[in-house]
């Protein structure tokens, strides 16, 4: 296009969007919520970056939420699940999280082909799925049976009777 014998080309940018849902209110934490929002922005352009993200709020989660001595991922994620504190199909799931940020952060060769294997665009979805699980079960679900509990106290306080604790 010319405009006043120059020319001039330009490039129509869209602004980065995501395909995830945005975080309840409940998830207060800001470091976690700035690695989680970046792990999804990064992700059609790199799932590598991604993974790697979702790792380390795998790791920030075990760490503040599940109050897990801080050690490597692999054995903080051992002593979670043996605690038992998590639902079991979520407790096997952390060690997924772990495996793909690994080929993220660490590049692993294929025995076969000797290529270095990829994380594919599934399983760094994968990834944010297990840590969007996680921060429900650590930070949604007891705000939101507070304030169920707030509302019944209130009620039994009216009608005078114990509260619940």
């Amino acid at each position: 296009m010319r405009i006043g014998g120059r020319e001039i080309t330009y490039e129509l940018a869209y602004p980065k969007g995501v395909s995830r849902a945005p975080l309840p209110p409940e998830v207060d934490d800001p470091v976690l919520v700035s690695d989680y929002k970046e792990a999804c922005l990064v992700l059609a352009d790199s799932p590598k970056a991604s993974a790697a993200l979702s790792r380390r709020c795998l790791q920030r989660l075990l760490r503040e939420k599940a109050g897990i001595t801080p050690a490597d991922l692999s054995a903080e994620i051992d002593e979670v699940i043996a605690s038992s504190g998590l639902p079991a199909s979520l407790a096997g799931s952390l060690d997924n999280v772990r495996v793909v940020g690994n080929f993220a952060a660490h590049p692993t060769k294929s025995k076969s082909s000797g290529e270095v294997l990829d994380v594919e665009p599934s399983e760094a979805e994968w990834n944010l799925e297990v840590v969007e699980e996680l921060m429900d079960f650590y930070f949604v679900r007891p705000a939101r049976m507070q304030k169920k509990k707030e509302a019944i106290n209130q009620k039994l306080q009216a009608a005078g009777k114990p509260l619940l604790t």
